[in-house]
Parts: structure tokens; C-alpha cells; sequence
């Protein structure tokens, strides 16, 4: 789950980033270049304005923050109970409705974040956008109907405080996009979110998740990275080293990434992830 900020920024996407208070502080890349031209291969990429995307994928600890400041009822589903019931999955959930808590398990505070739906992310970021109070999940960027319905996306480009799930153009830009003249491929567009257009290097795993064998080409993918009795599982977020042009880890591999574009009446993800059966989820042509 990558979200941006705009400020001249997408979960969280505009030029400037918001002084949230605690709980949760994230990092984030800028992704400037405006006004550049889609991949020519793909007709995916282009983006008018500069926004921020988040540099690393949200961690079980930033979901967990979420979850503790929203969800003591969790009338919406916001907590998965895979998260805590699959070793893949990082955070348990005590107490009975009205006074649950959450907890990140052992050596899975900096993992990714998994079995989080659209409008799970949706609602984060709304709250990211209120300021992470106890009751700003309903509306923001996002204005629910129901517990997996909106009526609409509303993104102000003046605001910076503002915090979305990026478009398809966004996230595709933030992964793929490098202008030849700064060194780029011909076409400014790589293959892998990892600069280059070569296969990348399977990534393993250390005993608590960190990847063993970082480098710029390493990604999370074909189940490599075999840990707490896992073959394949989640690792540390931006421990194999790879990151796109904009500075932005883990785009290729480890957990799919939502985005907000439609397909039917889905939404889109991108990126592939440990499990994934080939290299070819990774590439910019596959949605």
C-alpha cells in the first residue's frame, strides 16, 4: 500500500508534506518533472503536476497507530483477521468490540502491511487527511456511503495537507518514469521499478525479514525470501535496496500496491509481490 500528498503531491501526493501529529509520521519521495509525457509502450505515466508518494510501503506499525486510534468498534472491517492469524501477517487485535486493541507482532513492525482492502486505505488516508483523529475516516478525500461504497474523490491541488491513494498515471510514474536526459532509458520509462529494463535479482531473507542479498536490481518476488517457517513472505520495507528514480522502495515485489483508477468495477494494483509466479507482475506492462 503506497499512499501520496500533493503539494505542487499521492497517498500522499502535493508539494509539501503535512505536519501530522503522532501517531504516525511517514517519509516521503517527490515526483517532479511535470508536465511529462506517457510511456509510449504503455500510454501509462503522464502526470501534469509534482506530488509526493510515500518512500516506503505502510508498515504494520503505521496500520496498527490507525487501527488503535479508530477502530475500537471496527464497524467498517478495517482489521483483517489474517493479519493476525497468517505469519505473513503482522498485527493481533484483543479485547471485544467497543474496547479492541491492536498489537504488532514480533519482527513485523517494519513490514508491509497486508490483507488491506481499497477502502481500508481509502479510510487511512481520509484520517491522514483530518489530522488522525479518533473519527476522520468517513470523509476527506474520500466521502463514504457505506462500508465499501463512496460518492465521489474530492483532491484540492492548493491543499498540501491532503492524503490519497494515487492514481494509476501517479503510481506509474513514481515507479517506471526516468528521463533519458537524467539518465533514463530512450524512451524515459524502465521495465522495473528498479531502474532498469533486466530481470531483477530474486531477494532471501534473514531470520527476522530484513533481505539478505540488498542491491539496486533485488526485489521480493518467486517466494525467495523464506522466513519464520514462510516459503516467501513479506519483508523489511526497503531492505533489498531497489528503488525507482524518485527515491521510492519496493514498488517492484513484496506486497501488490493499490491505485485508485478503476478497471470495471474494480480497483487497480501494480507492482507484484513475494509470492508472485514471475518476474512479468513486476513489469510496467502488466495491470
Amino acid at each position: 500500500m503506497k499512499i501520496a500528498t500533493l503539494a505542487a503531491a499521492a497517498a500522499s501526493l502535493f508539494v509539501a508534506t503535512a505536519a501530522f501529529a503522532t501517531p504516525v509520521t511517514m517519509n516521503w519521495s517527490t515526483v517532479g518533472n511535470v508536465d511529462n509525457a506517457a510511456d509510449p509502450t504503455t500510454g501509462f505515466g503522464a502526470v501534469s503536476y509534482a506530488y509526493r508518494i510515500g518512500t516506503y510501503e505502510v508498515t504494520n506499525s503505521q496500520y496498527a497507530a490507525f487501527l488503535n486510534s479508530v477502530a475500537a468498534s471496527d464497524p467498517n472491517g478495517l482489521y483483517n483477521t489474517l493479519m493476525g492469524s497468517n505469519a505473513r501477517g503482522g498485527i493481533t487485535r484483543s479485547g471485544t468490540s467497543g474496547s479492541y486493541t491492536y498489537a504488532v507482532k514480533d519482527n513485523m513492525g517494519n513490514k508491509p502491511v497486508n490483507w488491506v482492502g481499497w477502502y481500508d486505505a481509502a479510510r487511512m488516508a481520509n484520517w491522514m487527511t483530518n489530522g488522525q483523529g479518533s473519527s476522520g475516516t468517513e470523509s476527506g478525500v474520500y466521502t463514504f456511503t457505506g462500508q465499501n461504497s463512496i460518492s465521489g474523490i474530492t483532491r484540492d491541488l492548493s491543499n498540501p495537507n491532503q492524503v490519497f491513494i494515487p492514481t494509476e498515471a501517479e503510481w506509474y510514474k513514481a515507479a517506471y518514469h526516468q528521463p533519458f536526459a537524467q539518465g533514463g532509458d530512450a524512451d524515459n520509462y524502465w521495465l522495473y521499478a528498479t531502474r532498469s529494463n533486466s530481470v531483477p535479482t530474486i531477494a532471501s531473507a534473514t531470520s527476522i525479514g530484513d533481505v539478505a542479498n540488498p542491491g539496486q536490481d533485488v526485489v521480493n518476488y518467486l517466494s525467495g525470501a523464506d522466513w519464520n517457517g514462510m516459503n516467501g513472505n513479506v519483508t523489511t520495507v526497503g531492505s533489498a535496496g531497489s528503488t525507482s528514480f524518485y527515491g521510492a522502495f519496493d514498488m517492484s515485489g513484496t506486497v501488490f500496491e493499490w491505485n485508485e483508477t478503476l478497471m470495471g468495477t474494480n480497483r487497480g494494483v501494480r507492482g507484484g509481490s513475494f509470492d508472485t509466479t514471475g518476474e512479468f507482475f513486476l513489469r510496467s506492462s502488466n495491470r
